[in-house]
């Protein structure tokens, strides 16, 4: 092949002589098409930096111009209008329905979802609920006795013996209660049969030679009907009672459970929500150690509180038990106590039946003035108890109290209706806390590394 002589512009003049270079037609080719490339890719730069260039203007189509657009007024003859598309349609069907039956149809499967999902919870729960129950109990026994062992740590107690010590001692109080209660009844009850049976006869004759006038018979069905009502609503209100304790090996299981559980709760309960809160994200953790916190926070003072509560009704009625002489004074107030941790319904239930005991045994004026008492220290503790003692920290509107405990016996029976005020104020502030926008306080023991500055 060839060469091509090429000789650099300055030999020519009277400068400085450099060596002649020899290029080969090959090569001064590919220099050529080298050359001519970047001038193209320049020229293309320029073109598309230069503001007042339109896109499209050379009239040739290319991914970022498609051509030459149409005039405005231009028609095209058999073409279909272009589908206006919504943010929220992913395909041309979705723009043939109207935009509010889209967003109906997305908050309906979507709460199906939740809707399932929720049911397969219960039936979970319900499966489990020899476990459930008692370890729901023991976290409300661990509210209730936290602050005893807190004062014994600080008093230089291991951890271990003041969670058994303050344990212990709250099992022997309950045990020795219980005691006191069931000797009281046992010596009163053949007195109280005697005493129900007269209360009994002089109802009867009252409803036939009062102003009702009721026959025999008409009195024995209303006899049958009151009978099958109370049977009904017994068997549904202690359906999930009856269901935990079926027999005496869930009873001992359940016991030795909510034992064991309040024994370590007490003692490693801090342990053990740091160990749950590290399954979480790393940026989520923060937000649900203060929910949790501040709920349980409200647990223990809902807990304390309730027992307070429940005290002062108690010793209320109680009082006015003792004054009249009515029998079983002190199991009749252990039973206002246990009913009062059923917020609004509870005490008065359990004041009810402070009620017939009254009029079985001393007649209708002394129990008028029983209920006149249970309704006062009702009121009381609606109006002043309960605002000053509860405080902000777990205040519920009585509907959603009402409905929770009805929920609650619907789905558990007693143990339901136990828990479900508790579990409403603890999912309050949990959900109250995980909404707010502020960021939670850094915990103390938590350690910050502070990066270096550059």
């Amino acid at each position: 092949m060839g060469r091509t002589d090429v000789s650099c512009p300055p030999c020519d003049v009277g400068g400085p002589k450099f060596p002649e270079v020899r290029l080969s037609r090959f090569e001064a080719l590919r220099g050529r098409l080298r050359r001519a490339y970047e001038s193209g890719r320049q020229s293309a730069r320029a073109r598309r930096s230069d503001p007042e260039h339109a896109p499209g203007e050379s009239g040739v189509a290319t991914p970022s111009s498609p051509g030459p657009a149409a005039p405005p007024a231009a028609t095209v003859v058999g073409a279909e209008p272009p589908a206006v598309m919504h943010a929220t349609t992913s395909s041309r069907d979705d723009t043939e329905v109207p935009h509010a039956l889209r967003i109906a149809a997305a908050w309906s499967w979507r709460l199906i979802v939740v809707g399932i999902v929720t049911w397969a919870l219960l039936q979970i729960i319900g499966t489990i609920r020899i476990v459930i129950i008692p370890l729901t109990v023991a976290l409300l026994l661990s509210a209730l006795l936290a602050p005893a062992v807190g004062w014994l740590l600080r008093a230089r107690f291991p951890r271990s013996l003041a969670t058994g010590v303050v344990l212990v001692g709250g099992l022997a109080a309950v045990v020795g209660t219980l005691t006191l209660v069931v000797n009281e009844f046992i010596q009163g009850v053949p007195e109280l049969s005697e005493k129900t049976s007269q209360g009994v006869r002089q109802i009867q004759n009252w409803l036939k030679t009062g102003p009702l006038h009721l026959s025999d018979s008409q009195l024995n069905n209303y006899i049958d009907e009151a009978q099958k009502w109370v049977d009904e609503n017994t068997k549904t209100f202690t359906s999930g009672a009856l269901n935990t304790a079926a027999t005496l090996a869930e009873v001992l299981t359940g016991t030795i459970l909510v034992l064991f559980a309040t024994f370590f709760f007490l003692r490693d309960g801090n342990k053990i929500w740091r160990f749950l809160v590290r399954l979480l994200p790393v940026k989520a953790r923060w937000k649900v150690d203060d929910a949790g916190r501040a709920s349980w926070a409200t647990l223990g003072a809902y807990v304390r509180a309730t027992v307070l509560v429940a005290f002062i009704d108690a010793v209320g009625i109680g009082i006015f038990l003792v004054i009249f002489d009515i029998p079983f004074a002190f199991p009749l107030a252990a039973l206002v106590f246990l009913g009062a941790f059923i917020p609004i319904v509870g005490a008065t239930l359990s004041g009810v039946v402070a009620v017939l005991v009254a009029l079985v045994d001393s007649g209708p004026v002394t129990a008028l003035i029983i209920l006149g008492a249970v309704i006062g220290v009702q009121q009381v503790e609606g109006h002043v108890l309960q605002p000053l003692i509860m405080g902000r920290a777990v205040a519920i509107h009585p509907l959603a109290v009402i409905i929770g405990i009805a929920a609650g016996v619907v789905l558990a029976g007693i143990a339901g209706a136990l828990v479900a005020v508790p579990l409403i104020a603890v999912l309050n502030t949990a959900v109250r806390r995980l909404a707010a926008r502020t960021v939670p306080d850094t915990p103390p023991d938590a350690v910050v590394v502070a990066a270096q500055a550059p």
